[in-house]
């Protein structure tokens, strides 16, 4: 009887990993669940689809060595993690984060880096059981294999492989994404004893059954849902405020509080404000949202005021924060995943305007050291600056500073998500 695995890593999942991720970004409990819900059968589905791939193999076979699940909240060894992602969604990781992101209402960087807790809770829990059974690579292969009658049935209702760019998948596995049914290809098709079993959302289809940890599949969703009702009903009694701050190359901060509106970087994707659209560069559609970067630097360059402005002290004051340019915690030469897609939208930006010259800026927050701050800073300005000279823009960057803490606003003392508006990235115009 084979195993299903989407239960192993359900098992590294819990409530407790919700709530602590959710307070860690800055985000609502029932985002995190649905976030979960979609990457999960994304990722064993990208497992089984690269089941005799040498680099999964080895990545797999190697997790309970690297201890991937030693801390899943901080995303687990970002390098094993990472180069796992790389293997099997390639180009696609930024439009599955982005997919996600908007499915379940958060912002893109918690989004990319909840990609890498799954992930890392898929490879650790499959790396754990493949240690404890001494099972060989080829072994391995075979359970990836087995998964495949098993990932659409995962696939919250509202989501499909085609939302999450991975459309392929139905037609390769002719998944069922509503559920009805799972379609396997003739010689694929299963002959196992089977029950009936029923989930917190309804009926599933006869399915395999499995000798032990049935009770999740009822217990674990209900107390996702008590969960989320609680973090819901407490949000509903609290006013929250937007900071925006512009800062210039002089130390001059300007601040505008408007009371009564979500923070930005904690905004839900799923408002107005934060909704994933076309945002128009000269015929050609970005993927941003109204009022964010992209949106707010097209609009200038229209107006002609960049070519109006007289000299670079006509420009300083007004800078741009990326909003889903991210580095993993503590390095300055590693983005989280979904970073490039708004890195290439500066540069579709830059050639539409050979004309345009910007400057990069870093920033941290309060805490730590405030020497190794502005190193770490100046080094992250400096990569974005070297990734864009490696797309051809190089000669309209005029330069990359990091200035540490020297204008955080939020306390060293504040909870990390408060902080999170201090450690930024941003861009500016300059001649």
């Amino acid at each position: 009887m084979s195993l299903n695995i989407i239960d192993l890593i359900k098992g590294q999942l819990g409530p407790a990993l919700v709530s602590q991720t959710a307070a860690r970004f800055g985000e609502s409990e029932s985002g995190i669940s649905k976030a979960i819900s979609g990457f999960l059968p994304a990722v064993v589905g990208g497992l089984a689809n690269d089941s005799d791939n040498p680099h999964v193999l080895d990545g797999i076979s190697q997790a309970s060595q690297a201890g991937v699940l030693g801390n899943l909240t901080d995303g687990a060894n970002s390098t094993h993690v990472s180069g796992i992602l790389a293997t099997i969604f390639g180009d696609k990781v930024s439009g599955l984060v982005n997919a996600v992101a908007t499915y379940a209402g958060i912002s893109n960087s918690s989004s990319g880096a909840l990609l890498n807790t799954v992930t890392a809770a898929a490879v650790g829990a499959i790396g754990k059981y493949a240690a404890d059974r001494n099972l060989d690579k080829a072994g391995i292969s075979n359970l990836l294999r087995e998964q495949r009658g098993s990932v659409s049935s995962l696939l919250p209702a509202g989501l499909s492989f085609a939302a999450l760019s991975m459309g392929d998948w139905d037609a390769r596995y002719k998944f069922d994404n509503d559920r009805d049914a799972i379609h396997l290809a003739s010689h694929e098709a299963p002959k196992p004893e089977v029950t009936r079993s029923v989930s917190s959302e309804g009926t599933f289809p006869d399915r395999p059954r499995k000798e032990d940890g049935s009770i999740w599949k009822w217990l674990l969703p209900l107390l996702l849902l008590l969960a989320a009702g609680y973090f819901i009903w407490q949000q509903c009694e609290k006013k929250e405020t937007t900071t925006t701050t512009t800062v210039n190359d002089s130390g001059t901060v300007v601040t505008d509080n408007t009371a009564a509106v979500p923070a930005a970087d904690t905004m839900p994707a799923a408002t107005a404000s934060r909704t994933d659209e076309d945002i128009d560069l000269n015929g050609t559609a970005l993927k941003g949202y109204r009022g964010g970067m992209e949106d707010r630097m097209i609009a200038f360059l229209k107006s002609d005021n960049y070519k109006n402005a007289a000299d670079d002290a006509a420009l300083k004051n007004t800078w741009y924060d990326f909003d889903h340019v991210n580095f993993r915690t503590g390095s300055a030469t590693e983005l989280e995943a979904g970073s490039e897609g708004q890195l290439q939208n500066l540069v579709a930006i830059l050639k539409a305007y050979p004309d345009a010259k910007i400057k990069i800026g870093g920033y941290t927050d309060k805490t730590g050291n405030e020497q190794l701050n502005m190193k770490l800073s100046a080094e992250r300005a400096a990569y974005i600056k070297s990734w864009l000279e490696k797309q051809g823009v190089g000669s309209q960057v005029t330069g990359a500073d990091g200035y540490g803490s020297e204008f955080a606003k939020v306390d060293a003392g504040a909870s990390d998500a408060e902080r999170a508006v201090d450690r930024r990235m941003a861009v500016r115009f300059s001649k």
